[in-house]
């Protein structure tokens, strides 16, 4: 709820406005609307169907996260009491946010929340039309997830969704999926990026951009050197492959941030540090695949799919690291219908009351098996080693004995038993038989660097070695002068999210001394 003042103040910038009952202020599939305030009345808000999920009254207000990102919207707001309200465009909005704190904080959990309650909802947001046996579905599924956008996905090899299989019949493999947006249109078979920028949160990048820097990977490091690199006057660009804020933005507690003693979600971390950097106007563009870094004399440049490059002074490669796989036959068969890599609301709505298990012995396995025990699954976290605590924090494991988790050490899963990608049990390396219906993996990461080939110096598992490791001045360089490393990436880093900011804006301060470097010598070779 709005207080008096915050009313008054979106008084100040926006306008007031009256509708009738029955009136619709937005509707499903709209590309904008502005902010609303309930100065009096009534707005009930549906979904696709017309199904009412929620109303709101005087001193309420409208919208959730994608009034700040620029996504396609999502529902139907229709006007239930006579209204009278504030209207605040959204580019009015963004700036307050900034400028109001007790507002702002409001705002951006309200939004959070109710963007988390959207992704638990059936019929919101796109649907997915496709078999599990599909790549490129599975991708558009694993696509949403990461990026937490309501959707429903159709597995049109279900038994039981005979309507889903007819609307793909005679569809060739090319043509899958099927995705239908908010407001009825339809894509085959497309990309994420098409998909992306089909909703309105992708920005389209022309053939060739050229920057001071442009940070490849937008988790916690990307855009820690987002923030300072742009709030500094950098002319910043962001490129991620999937979803901004990376692993991190898919944790569901971090307790240990500074600053937060109740801790914060990864997503209110990552969503406050994205609206954080455009504020300053760096730039994110995603999802767009780096694909290759061309070292020159003065300009790198990155080159990206689609056939777009960017010729940057300075690179920070904030690349992080993607998820382990258990070693065993036919996993590929679960993965996204009963074995998943993170444990946001969808997957939690899908583990109540069932027995779940979660491999892994490091902070994101805790964090995950305690949201999950709260939701009323019947969580066991097994990992390899003899005692949890040589890789979990304390404070995590006081948790996991809180939230009734059943611990089992020394555990390793040889064999994934269930039919028609729906988990029944596991087997032991021991030879124990386990019944579980859902697997969460957390099984660590490899770094995500195969694409830099040689262009710099890596370590035997791919990590990118800087500093004195890769003969370079100070503790973030790489081996290719002007290009940076920082986060999961990084050789030596400690894989902690604080740590990867830190790192992120550190490398800000390395490419302000690389950049007045370069002046210097184009100074002093224009006097010569």
């Amino acid at each position: 709820m709005l207080s008096a003042s915050q009313l008054a103040t979106f008084a100040r910038l926006g306008e007031e406005r009256t509708a009738g009952v029955g009136d619709v202020l937005f509707r499903v599939g709209d590309r904008r609307y502005p902010f609303i305030a309930i100065i009096e009345g009534e707005v009930a808000i549906l979904d696709a169907a017309g199904n009412e999920i929620v109303r709101h009254g005087t001193s309420g207000f409208l919208g959730e996260m994608n009034l700040l990102s620029g996504q396609t919207v999502f529902l139907t707001a229709v006007v239930t009491k006579p209204l009278r309200y504030i209207a605040v465009d959204r580019d009015a909005l963004r700036p307050l946010l900034f400028e109001d704190g007790p507002l702002s904080d409001l705002l951006l959990s309200t939004f959070i929340a109710r963007r988390e309650a959207l992704q638990q909802v059936q019929g919101v947001g796109m649907e997915i039309v496709g078999p599990r046996s599909s790549e490129a579905t599975i991708g558009i599924v694993e696509f949403a997830r990461s990026n937490r956008l309501p959707f429903t996905w159709h597995d049109t090899e279900r038994a039981d969704d005979q309507a889903a299989a007819a609307l793909v019949a005679g569809l060739d493999a090319t043509d899958l999926p099927l995705v239908r947006l908010p407001g009825g249109a339809e894509l085959r078979g497309p990309s994420t990026g098409q998909v992306s920028r089909a909703l309105g949160i992708g920005r389209e990048l022309a053939p060739r951009e050229e920057v001071d820097l442009v940070v490849v990977g937008g988790g916690p490091a990307g855009l820690g050197a987002a923030v300072y690199g742009a709030s500094e006057g950098l002319e910043t660009l962001v490129v991620e492959c999937t979803a901004l804020g990376g692993q991190a933005g898919a944790s569901r507690r971090i307790e240990n941030y500074l600053g937060f003693p109740a801790g914060i979600t990864g997503a209110e971390l990552t969503s406050r540090a994205i609206t954080q950097a455009r504020k300053f106007g760096a730039r994110t563009a995603s999802p767009y695949r780096a694909l290759s870094l061309e070292p020159g004399d003065g300009l790198h440049v990155v080159r990206l799919e689609d056939d777009h490059e960017i010729a940057a002074q300075t690179v920070l490669l904030a690349t992080g690291a993607q998820y382990r796989r258990l070693p065993v036959d036919e996993l590929s068969s679960y993965e996204g219908v009963s074995v998943f890599y993170a444990a946001g609301p969808p997957e939690a709505q899908l583990c109540g009351a069932s027995r779940v298990g979660v491999i892994g012995g490091g902070n994101s396995a805790g964090q995950a098996a305690v949201w999950l025990a709260r939701g009323g699954a019947l969580v066991t976290l097994l990992h390899r080693r003899a005692d949890l605590r040589e890789t979990m924090s304390d404070y995590l494991v006081r948790e996991l004995e809180r939230y009734g988790v059943a611990v089992r050490d020394r555990s390793e899963i040889a064999q994934l038993h269930g039919d028609d990608g729906q988990l029944e049990a596991v087997t032991l390396e021991s030879g124990e038989r386990l019944a579980f219906s859902f697997l969460f993996l957390f099984l660590g990461a490899l770094p995500c660097t195969d694409w830099l080939d040689d262009a710099v110096a890596r370590d035997d598992k791919g990590f990118i070695l800087t500093g004195a490791a890769a003969g370079a001045d100070n503790l973030l360089q790489t081996s290719l002068p002007g290009v940076f490393a920082a986060g999961d990436c990084r050789s030596g880093s400690t894989k902690r999210c604080a740590t990867a900011v830190g790192e992120g804006a550190m490398a800000v301060q390395f490419v302000h001394a690389r950049l007045a470097e370069r002046s210097q010598t184009q100074r002093a070779a224009s006097r010569d």
